[in-house]
């Protein structure tokens, strides 16, 4: 499997500080048992208007690399049940907050606790795992189509999602900025996750809202659709992103995976017959019976016929 992976950050042309933060791990990373292929991927942007946000977005990657030394969970019975992956990075974002949430009861008594939003994707041979919390996103690029896989965790999509706002009104709002989910805040926060198959010339991008909030989806496409390397889609972005304004942190993360279309077919038919071993094991004894009752019928009927 091929992975080109490409990330980049930048202060925009507004803001004193970059609060953003992000994380690209891979398979030369030491003591790596989730994955055999693939990457690890994170993008963070701390919390603006609230203590240490550029604390709060390097921690909560920090956190979630550790998730890379844990062995994956054992696929479900059932097909689709298989979160591989995705069911440790849950866990690891759980706790990013669990530990940002201490730090600010044991350190923060005045002013507003840190926190950030955590984007975590895990990229192997056969799916994309992401797991959500914030208004970071997540888009998915194949035969120039382009969708969101992630949804918003902000006021303005919710009242989007609510009927209360229309897309064009949300997008001229001021208070786009204003996150409803946010990691290190609040004791517990829900993780929404997600995942699908990966296929050859798929294309991710992870980003922080100062790159969605300056750039729309129909120039991210047209922006992708010029091709180019990792490398230079994700310069192009971060430069489009300043050229619009960039009135806010920028950051990118620009894969294309290019999976081995063999091994592919082979991982998955090992684990179709691995998730199917039961049923096959059933089929495969009903087949020896259904056998051994034609022959014992066929032996009936020349003893009979002689």
């Amino acid at each position: 499997m091929r992975l080109d992976i490409a990330a980049q950050t930048d202060i925009g042309r507004r803001k004193k500080s970059n609060e953003d933060f992000y994380g690209v791990f891979r398979e030369n990373t030491p003591g790596l048992t989730l994955f055999r292929e693939g990457a690890l991927l994170c993008v963070a942007d701390g919390l603006g208007g609230h203590t240490a946000g550029d604390i709060a977005s390097k921690l909560a990657v920090s956190v979630v690399k550790d998730a890379l030394k844990e062995p994956p969970p054992p696929p479900g019975e059932n097909p689709g049940e298989d979160m591989g992956p995705l069911t440790v990075v849950e866990q690891f974002i759980t706790l990013a907050n669990e530990n940002i949430y201490k730090t600010n009861q044991d350190l923060i008594k005045n002013g507003r606790p840190m926190g950030t939003t955590l984007l975590a994707a895990v990229v192997t041979p056969e799916a994309v795992y992401v797991g959500n919390v914030g208004d970071s996103r997540c888009y998915h690029l194949r035969d120039g189509e382009m969708i969101a896989k992630t949804e918003d965790h902000s006021w303005v999509d919710e009242q989007v999602r609510l009927g209360m706002m229309s897309k064009a009104e949300a997008e001229s709002d001021g208070r786009r900025n204003i996150v409803t989910r946010s990691v290190g805040t609040h004791p517990q926060v829900p993780v929404d996750k997600y995942r699908w198959h990966a296929a050859p010339g798929d294309k991710l991008l992870m980003c922080s809202d100062g790159l969605v909030n300056m750039v729309k989806d129909a120039e991210i496409r047209e922006l992708f659709a010029q091709g180019g390397s990792a490398a230079d889609i994700a310069h192009r972005l971060v430069e489009r992103a300043n050229d619009n304004g960039g009135k806010d942190n920028i950051t990118v993360i620009v894969v294309t995976i290019s999976p081995n279309p063999f091994r592919l077919a082979f991982m998955r038919a090992r684990r179709f017959f691995r998730k199917s071993a039961h049923t096959l094991m059933w089929l495969f004894l009903l087949l020896v019976a259904a056998g051994a009752g034609f022959a014992a019928g066929y032996f009936v009927r020349g003893l009979i016929g002689k």
